[in-house]
């Protein structure tokens, strides 16, 4: 097996979209890929995002939220921005990165908690499906 392709992961704060990303692609890959993910600056992980997650089987509570400040000297093979703020503010990372950018809807809703864990099954189940046609296509 040849070197694992690296991929960063990246939205706003990294509580929530670039999480599940890094939990899913992870879990759907069987250790194809050197998974991260990082935020335009670190908050923390959304107790929705893990909720959502452990429903489909991956366990994502060992993450922690990272700033990508700690990924700028780090060469990728792929930078996914999942929000257009951090696919405006994206900076230039070292090696032959390919920018792709997937425009993911905040889940994080105002409402029940019900709502709010709907927005959080929505924005996953659609890089579910992203993911899923990314890893086919490399």
């Amino acid at each position: 097996m040849g070197e694992k392709k690296r991929v960063l992961f990246l939205c706003t704060g990294n509580s929530a979209r670039s999480q599940m990303a890094e939990g899913l692609l992870r879990h759907l890959t069987d250790d194809h890929f050197e998974v991260f993910s990082a935020g335009t600056f670190a908050t923390y992980l959304r107790p929705q995002a893990i909720a959502v997650m452990n429903e489909i089987g991956i366990d994502i509570s060992d993450h922690r939220s990272k700033s990508l400040d700690e990924f700028l000297n780090t060469p990728f093979d792929y930078v996914i921005t999942v929000c257009d703020h951090a696919s405006q503010r994206c900076p230039v990372f070292p090696g032959p990165a390919k920018r792709i950018h997937w425009s993911i809807e905040d889940p994080v809703a105002f409402g029940s908690e019900e709502a709010q864990l709907d927005a959080f099954r929505h924005a996953r189940d659609d890089l579910h499906q992203r993911i899923s046609e990314f890893i086919s296509e490399d």
